[in-house]
């Protein structure tokens, strides 16, 4: 009996503070869709400092503008967090083209990118191709392999509906695909770009060298020019003209750009929101990762605008080196871990600024459990799905360090490899509307979070 009256009495209390969240949570929206300085801000970054890359003079012009922005949108407190970043180099001149079919000369341009962190040969090197469809065959037919190109075809698997299992099929072709081709001799790697887009855009992104092994150059084919190699592959022998001009200068200073909303109950634990704010050089970098920029700065700028006290220190995190080291998020941890700092909870926006869908979480069953009868708070915002698996690249450290929980906003993927890493993402292929709602769904998390803890 005295089990019954106590549930009797805590189900109207339930009810009471859904509905006082369902309240906040509308307010947070009605700010965000009304007054969002988001979009605004991505169009600062993209056009005044445009491509971030690590170790460039664009990223200590966005770094200084990310400062800049955390006060203006009005952190408790701003600052710079110091950590080393690689300083790769693309260079000016690259130049790959079809220089030979069947014996006969020609002049066919292929539209390629280098990949990042490759070193270029400085020089054409002229080769016939072998163009194969995966790593399997590559060691059937190794010993072609020695004095040419060799070209992977590997690319998307159009039966994939979540977009991101495709990139991590054919990731390792762009991360490994120099490295195993020069074991048996190759002289230079062109892969199929990342993405199942049907332009022409080639993609960039990293790579690594395997130290065993000789370096040589790593291109990437636009979709367009891919499918004219493996088509040309089928009916004659060529050779490609391949010249790039990369390379690694020594490790700089960059820096973490960080916010503050101190909390009030619990000042000393921690949850952490954020993106990268650096991107690859070819494009503006809006959706990867300015868009996941500006929502951190968004919801931070909601929840002082709503006058929200929160019990937990919210940091609002513009993170250093993601693309080709990931320092930043190493450093944090690191410094977090050295002072002894508990982090309760880290959200990450690193897919695009596209309609938001669902958010993943790793972290216990336990915990993921009382957060899942939060998604009615956030289904009338277009999340409805909070299930197991996500994170980031920059939180991951923590969780690793510190167990902390993790969670990764997982917006609609389709269009996301269309721009990911290609000099097409851009500002205008950003939607200001997708971006604000995927704000306002973060904001939520990050409120309940911060109410209920976990």
């Amino acid at each position: 009996m005295k089990k019954l009256l106590l549930l009797v009495m805590l189900v109207p209390c339930i009810g009471i503070a859904q509905n006082d969240d369902s309240v906040f949570i509308k307010k947070i929206a009605d700010e965000i869709l009304r007054n969002g300085k988001a979009y605004d801000l991505l169009k600062q970054l993209t056009k005044n400092v445009g491509g971030r890359l690590a170790g460039s003079p664009q990223m200590v012009k966005a770094e200084q503008w990310g400062l800049a922005a955390m006060k203006q949108q009005g952190a408790d407190n701003a600052y710079l967090q110091q950590c080393m970043v690689p300083h790769w180099v693309r260079g000016t001149g690259d130049k790959v083209f079809v220089a030979e079919i069947d014996n006969k000369q020609t002049a066919r341009n292929l539209d390629a990118a280098a990949l990042g962190n490759s070193i270029g040969n400085n020089k054409a090197i002229v080769a016939e191709v072998l163009a194969i469809a995966n790593f399997d065959e590559l060691e059937k037919r190794k010993d072609e392999v020695k004095g040419k190109i060799v070209y992977y075809n590997a690319g998307f698997d159009p039966t994939n509906i979540r977009t991101f299992k495709s990139y991590g099929e054919t990731g390792g072709y762009r991360r490994n695909g120099a490295s195993r081709a020069t074991k048996y001799g190759a002289v230079g790697i062109m892969i199929r770009s990342l993405t199942e887009a049907t332009d022409n855009n080639p993609h960039t992104g990293a790579m690594a060298y395997n130290d065993s092994f000789p370096i040589i150059p790593a291109v990437a084919l636009g979709n367009q020019d891919a499918d004219y190699v493996w088509a040309l592959s089928k009916k004659s022998t060529f050779k490609v003209s391949m010249v790039t001009h990369g390379k690694m200068l020594p490790d700089t200073i960059g820096h973490n750009v960080i916010g503050e909303l101190k909390g009030t109950e619990f000042p000393n634990e921690y949850i952490t929101v954020g993106g990268h704010l650096d991107s690859w050089d070819l494009a503006e970098g809006a959706h990867d990762d300015g868009t996941g920029v500006v929502q951190a700065i968004e919801i931070m700028r909601t929840l002082k605008a709503l006058g929200y006290k929160p019990k937990h220190t919210i940091r609002f995190v513009l993170f250093a080196n993601e693309e080709n080291g990931t320092k930043g998020a190493e450093k944090y941890a690191e410094e977090a871990k050295a002072k002894n700092e508990q982090h309760i909870f880290a959200l990450e926006s690193d897919a695009g600024g596209f309609t938001p869908r669902s958010f993943g979480f790793t972290m216990g069953k336990e915990k993921l459990a009382k957060i899942q009868p939060w998604a009615k708070l956030l289904k009338p915002y277009g999340i409805d799905d909070l299930s197991e698996g996500g994170g980031g690249s920059d939180i991951g450290p923590l969780g690793k360090m510190f167990g902390t929980p993790l969670a990764g906003l997982q917006p609609d993927s389709q269009r996301y490899f269309d721009v990911h890493h290609a000099r097409n993402d851009v500002f205008e292929n950003v939607n200001k509307r997708e971006l604000l709602l995927g704000a306002v769904n973060m904001a939520a998390l990050i409120y309940l979070v911060d109410k209920y803890g976990l």
